[in-house]
């Protein structure tokens, strides 16, 4: 379950501006909303480099992209070479090759089945795609196809996920491809799948006079998973080798990477309860393993983990990311699989690689070390010695290393900052700030104070870190309701330290408290925090937002009977929980596809927290919503899409089924041809309900005919 963000609020609404006051400025209704240059105002935008000693800024009048000098500021038009680009995309059912600025040519000729995935080989030359579940190359002048694999079926698959691997394990982000290049260009590396035990989950689409069942094999908590091969291929055709693995094992399989000589695949390998991680150097012309890495924790091990290994290009070394200790840190480790060194260490975790300097045997990277809400960046040997941070302040910075590591750019705010840029020195000398978001009319504008801040969690081991925006004209001795906005997932936290700009302000101004807060396993607290929801998932996430849900009650300024929790997906599992086992303490709450009972939900993400159903029936038991309907007192709009293909409908068809036994009201929105997130045509119909809502229970009054004129001229 990726996390899944919803802001119901922030909605491009084109509408009528209204004028100012003439004393203090306040957002009209459209700025409150985020839309136009208030507060802040429009910057070039500095996307990157365009080589060691010049970056590239787009300028925001001409649009126009500009490479500038560090050291002389000199700017010149940056013309990236086109004549060598080559494009491949599909267009009805077919590839098609754009090289440079000529027209696109089609290379394949089968329009009733469609080619998907087309990925360029790395020497230009060749295009890797399946096709009804086989894997296929062509060369770019559409003269050469070459199937490799011919047993693709409706439930076997070569080079195209199966949807739990899709979800939860390679990503969204591939579209099921599930083929990989060698760097030499000559070998393809796939998995093929066979779906054959996976239960098939029927969704039913409603459309047309019959409707029609979509189905999908999806492995639901302690059911089969696909059997999972890995084969290679040579790219002008060969019989496939598969790695040494016995398929039948009950296993997963994470993404391999190639060594930069294509010699060997470093394929990951994790048994089925995820608490075993090995990594074996798989020779891709034998299929023969030498294991390379053995890492155990007796909670779990995400082998869905970025950067999970970086090799280097001396051809050696790789860098290894992972969370052992409790937090994530990088080890220098030999292609053999030999622990030369923690490259970091401490309570406290890594983010991502920016960049390696090779030759200075350095590392460059973002953590989350100062304080878990901000973001910087340090440079450190590769020995782990020379720690430095580069970054300034009390801020998240967003940096661009450049390709020498001399330079850096990096985009910086907090609650109070709007955001600015500076141009860095690898010494974190700043040369020049580039630019600044914040307007000259900042001050002279009244807007809700937004502060970050924590509070200790009841059993005073953690502080919860927490984001509140006040209402605009904020008075202590009066009462305000209060919407907490939360998501909840394991190391999945909500609260960072940035600008939030001014789309929060129209219910500010209506005299909202706003608040974002994250749990003591939101990931604040490293591996060891998060490790605490381990067989146990709903039980500290909702120990700590009653911790806040008492701490705001306890202010004279926030009214006892008007606390909002809202999420989606399990942000939507939360506030379902939330105004059932914590209806004490949670007053209303919108909740968007919730997860209810989580032997509902796949595989991979579920046994890695909670183990099975069949292991653990007392943490599944404890963790489901439907345990807890009794002691639902109202308040609570459940929204869910009907054809969800990661949240089943299924989740709330149970709740409403068991809400539906007792005689307390709840609101209940089905929005069809929606999946996981609502279709685009029904967005503005969730957004004027979600408004309504907040006005009938939260403040007691009709929805203003300023809004509904407004939000009207905006259709």
């Amino acid at each position: 379950m990726k996390k899944l963000i919803c802001n119901f609020f922030v909605a491009t609404l084109f509408i009528t501006v209204q004028p100012l006051e003439a004393q203090i400025k306040r957002l009209n209704f459209n700025e409150s909303w985020g839309n136009g240059y208030t507060v802040t105002k429009a910057v070039n935008q500095y996307v990157g480099w365009a080589d060691t000693e010049h970056y590239l800024e787009i300028d925001k009048d001409e649009r126009k992209t500009y490479k500038v000098n560090v050291k002389t500021g000199a700017r010149s038009p940056y013309e990236p070479a086109h004549s060598s680009d080559v494009k491949v995309f599909v267009k009805e059912n077919d590839i098609y090759v754009q090289f440079g600025q000529q027209a696109a040519q089609r290379i394949t000729q089968s329009p009733d089945l469609e080619e998907q995935n087309p990925t360029l080989s790395p020497d230009g030359k060749h295009i890797a795609f399946t096709r009804n579940s086989n894997l296929f190359s062509i060369d770019v002048s559409g003269t050469k196809e070459t199937q490799y694999s011919t047993d693709g079926t409706d439930v076997i698959y070569n080079g195209w996920s199966s949807w739990v691997y899709y979800e939860e394990i390679l990503g969204r982000s591939t579209n099921y491809k599930a083929f990989w290049w060698s760097p030499d260009s000559k070998q393809i590396a796939f998995m093929r799948f066979d779906d054959t035990k996976v239960p098939m989950f029927p969704i039913y689409v409603s459309k047309g006079q019959n409707g029609y069942l979509e189905e999908t094999r999806y492995p639901k908590a302690g059911q089969d998973n696909p059997e999972v091969k890995i084969g290679f291929v040579k790219v002008g055709g060969s019989p496939i080798v598969w790695a040494d693995f016995n398929e039948k094992e009950d296993q997963y399989f994470g993404q391999p990477y190639w060594s930069f000589n294509s010699q060997t695949i470093m394929v990951q390998w994790m048994n089925r309860d995820q608490t075993n991680l090995k990594f074996y150097a798989v020779n891709p012309l034998s299929g023969t393993k030498n294991e390379i890495y053995n890492e155990e924790q007796s909670s779990w091990i995400n082998l869905d983990h970025d950067e999970r290994i970086t090799y280097l290009a001396d051809n050696k070394h790789y860098i290894l990311k992972s969370d052992k200790t409790g937090w994530a840190h990088y080890y220098l480790y030999t292609l053999a699989g030999k622990l030369l060194n923690p490259i970091t260490s401490g309570d406290w975790q890594v983010s991502s690689l920016q960049y390696i300097d090779e030759r200075n045997k350095a590392v460059y990277f973002t953590a989350r070390k100062e304080n878990s809400a901000t973001v910087d960046l340090y440079r450190v040997d590769y020995s782990g010695k020379n720690l430095r941070k580069l970054t300034f302040g009390d801020f998240t910075h967003d940096v661009k290393v450049s390709p020498g590591g001399k330079y850096f750019i990096t985009n910086y705010s907090n609650v109070n900052t709007p955001h600015k840029i500076a141009l860095v020195d690898n010494q974190g000398k700043v040369l020049k700030e580039l630019d600044d978001t914040k307007s000259t009319d900042f001050d002279d504008y009244k807007i809700g104070k937004t502060e970050y801040f924590t509070i200790k969690s009841d059993d005073g081991k953690f502080d919860l870190p927490i984001i509140i925006t006040y209402p605009t004209d904020f008075d202590e001795t009066v009462e305000y309701p209060v919407v907490m906005s939360i998501y909840g997932g394991p190391d999945a936290g909500s609260v960072r330290n940035t600008w939030k700009g001014t789309s929060n302000q129209y219910w500010a101004g209506e005299g909202i408290i706003q608040i974002t807060c994250d749990h003591r396993a939101s990931g604040h607290y490293g591996k060891q925090g998060v490790a605490l929801m381990h067989r146990n998932l709903g039980n500290w996430e909702l120990v700590d937002y009653i911790t806040v849900a008492k701490w705001l009650k306890a202010k004279p300024w926030v009214a006892k009977n008007k606390l909002l929790i809202t999420g989606h997906s399990y942000g939507g599992y939360m506030t379902c929980l939330a105004l059932t086992k914590g209806a004490d303490y949670f007053d209303y709450g919108i909740a968007g596809a919730p997860v209810t009972s989580w032997e509902l939900y796949d595989t991979h993400y579920t046994e890695r927290w909670m183990d099975t159903p069949q292991d653990n029936a007392k943490g599944y038991e404890n963790g489901s919503i439907l345990t807890y309907v009794n002691k639902y007192k109202g308040g609570l709009r459940i929204m869910h899409g009907d054809m969800d293909d990661n949240v089943h409908m299924q989740n709330t068809v149970q709740l409403v089924d068991a809400l539906t036994d007792r005689a307390v009201p709840f609101e209940l929105m089905i929005y069809p041809g929606s999946r996981h997130g609502f279709a685009r045509s029904k967005s503005k119909y969730d957004f004027n309900e979600r408004v309504r809502f907040y006005y009938q229970y939260l403040l007691e009054r009709p929805v203003p005919a300023t809004f509904k004129e407004n939000f009207q001229a905006s259709s």
